[in-house]
C-alpha cells in the first residue's frame, strides 16, 4: 500500500477549510478526478481536525451516490489522542508510535493509503519520509490569508510525475520524494 498525500491549495498556500473556496472551480472534471482518487485507494489517514469534518458531513450527505459510498464503508485510520469514541463506520485509531504503525499500514497489501487535510499528520509524515506520492490540486485564487500546508522546518527535494489542468483553472501537479 502507498500512501498518498491529496491536498487541496491556493495559488498563495492556504488550504485550510478548501469548503470556503474552492466551490467555483469544482466542476464535473474535478468531481470525476476525485472519484478515480478514491476508487484507487483502499483506506484513508485522518488527523483529528479532518476526522471530525469528514465524519460530521459525509455519513448524512445526500446525493453522493458510490463516492459517498466508498467515503462511509472503506477504513478510516485516525490520528487522535484526544478522541476515545470514533463513531464514523469503519474508523480505527492510530496510537502509540504514529510513524512506526503508518509503516506497518504500507506494508500491506492493496491499494492506496489516502491522506487528506490534515496539516500537522501531512507534515509529520513527510518529514519521516513516508509520502510516496504528493497530489496538490491548486486553484486559481489567492486568499492572502490562512493555514498553510508546510511548516517551515521541513526540506524535502520532491521530484514532479504529472501535471493536469482543469478546464476551470485547477492544476493537479504530483511528485515523488527525490532521490
Amino acid at each position: 500500500m502507498r500512501l498518498v498525500a491529496t491536498e487541496y491549495l491556493t495559488l498563495d498556500g492556504v488550504f485550510e477549510e478548501p469548503g470556503r473556496w474552492s466551490g467555483p472551480w469544482f466542476d464535473e472534471e474535478a468531481g470525476q478526478f476525485k472519484f478515480a482518487e478514491i476508487r484507487a485507494s483502499d483506506a484513508l489517514l485522518l488527523g483529528r481536525r479532518t476526522y471530525e469534518g469528514f465524519a460530521a458531513a459525509w455519513p448524512t450527505m445526500q446525493g453522493t451516490g458510490e463516492f459517498g459510498e466508498k467515503m462511509n464503508t472503506m477504513p478510516k485510520y485516525v490520528v487522535t489522542s484526544t478522541l476515545d469514541n470514533l463513531e464514523w463506520t469503519e474508523s480505527r485509531h492510530i496510537k502509540g508510535n504514529v510513524a512506526d504503525e503508518i509503516r506497518k499500514l504500507k506494508q500491506q497489501p492493496g491499494q492506496d493509503l489516502l491522506l487528506s487535510g490534515s496539516a500537522q499528520l501531512f507534515n509529520a509524515m513527510m518529514k519521516e519520509n513516508l509520502i510516496d506520492l504528493y497530489r496538490f490540486m491548486v486553484h486559481p485564487v489567492a486568499l492572502g490569508a490562512g493555514k498553510k500546508l508546510f511548516t517551515e522546518e521541513i526540506k524535502r527535494n520532491l521530484e514532479p510525475t504529472e501535471v493536469k489542468r482543469f478546464k476551470k483553472g485547477i492544476v493537479v501537479l504530483e511528485y515523488v520524494p527525490a532521490n
